[in-house]
């Protein structure tokens, strides 16, 4: 799923962004909320019909958000309370109103308000999760901040307001509710969280708290570990993963659905996905090259009789221009569009009895190819 966390893929109009193959965008409850409001959201028909999109919607709770500005907000037992990054105002957001704030917005799916905890102990985390640390030192008690503590508490929270959530859900017959696993990379506390979340019928579950601090190989661990205890007849979904390594791994444990700022954010940083890996355009080696992004891909950028080149790509972004971020948005929301219709091509394919639908995927995609050999044989 695209990002578009305020009602927009940044710089992409929405028939662009449908022509690169996405099928169902994502919305930021937290941001919305904040800005246009709701309410004004749902005096307008909806966020479908206030961002002209006529596809499925998902909305993230705000949970997420929690944890990322956590040295901004308190969280407790009832819910968080934000200081509003726009005017400094205390936003108060608990289960019962992220539920009221996505009825109104009026999205497809919606996710549970969950308390997302730092998968590793931010005192011994990486440089990049300074937030994180202010928080966990802003809160920890006189004895200091305990992790294995706070992941049990997360964990008892996120069950206790799924159900807030739930009772609290206005549109069932409209929008589909998801639940959120958390537990950190502790296995015991993945699997506690699973069972208890999934023992709450629902259209569809989520493996939350991944991707937010931990390694590469942990990722993979948790999301393996945690996506087979998880309902085979429901949706199952990685929130906000990843690399190319990161979403295939990830199918080959059974995974549905993924989202991930990567492709636009990178993008307007002047880093094209690549199958052969990321190019950064601004380097002084593309000054003078000739070459789309990806010669043989069919996005904008690339694709035509008249592609455009490395060499001007690198003259947008260095000039400031607008253009530069637009087109490389478009190639990597297109990449990674390709990359999960040529999953569900060999699972459709293999799964029909094709031997070697897996080894076509693997020379499409062979940065991958490694994970495709030792996937786990089929279930009996």
């Amino acid at each position: 799923m695209p990002v578009g966390t305020r009602g927009t893929v940044k710089g992409i109009l929405p028939a662009q962004v449908r022509e690169t193959g996405a099928e169902i965008l994502l919305n930021n409850t937290y941001h919305l909320m904040l800005r246009p409001g709701s309410e004004l959201i749902e005096r307008r028909g909806g966020v479908h019909r206030f961002m002209n999109w006529d596809g499925p919607i998902l909305t993230d709770s705000g949970g997420y958000q929690a944890y990322s500005m956590a040295d901004i907000n308190a969280v407790d037992d009832e819910g968080v309370s934000f200081k509003s990054i726009i005017d400094g105002s205390t936003i108060r957001l608990t289960p019962e109103r992220a539920i009221e704030i996505q009825n109104q917005l009026g999205p497809d799916i919606i996710m549970a308000f969950d308390d997302c905890p730092p998968s590793v102990d931010p005192e011994q985390g990486p440089v990049n999760q300074t937030r994180i640390r202010l928080a966990a030192m802003r809160d920890a008690d006189k004895t200091g901040y305990d992790h294995e503590k706070r992941l049990g508490l997360a964990n008892e929270r996120t069950v206790r307001w799924l159900e807030r959530c739930k009772a609290a859900h206005a549109r069932p017959d409209e929008q589909a509710l998801f639940g959120i696993v958390q537990g950190g990379t502790d296995l015991e506390r993945r699997a506690w969280s699973a069972e208890r979340i999934c023992n709450i019928e629902l259209p569809g579950y989520a493996i939350g708290g991944v991707a937010v601090g931990e390694s590469p190989d942990d990722i993979a661990r948790i999301t393996d570990y945690t996506a087979a205890l998880l309902p085979e007849d429901k949706p199952r979904y990685l929130m906000g993963v990843g690399y190319e390594r990161d979403i295939v791994s990830a199918v080959l444990s059974g995974v549905d659905m993924f989202d991930c700022v990567l492709p636009t954010r990178n993008a307007r940083n002047a880093n094209a996905f690549t199958k052969g890996g990321q190019m950064r355009l601004k380097n002084a080696k593309f000054s003078e090259d000739d070459r789309p992004i990806e010669p043989g891909c069919d996005c904008p950028a690339c694709g035509g009789e008249a592609p455009f080149t490395r060499a001007y790509l690198r003259h947008l972004f260095l000039s400031g221009e607008m253009l530069g971020p637009i087109l490389m948005s478009l190639h990597n929301l297109r990449h990674f569009q390709r990359l999960t219709h040529d999953l569900r091509e060999a699972i459709a394919s293999d799964a029909a009895g094709d031997a070697g639908a897996w080894g076509r995927f693997a020379g499409l995609w062979p940065r991958c190819a490694d994970l495709v050999e030792n996937r786990p044989a089929p279930a009996s």
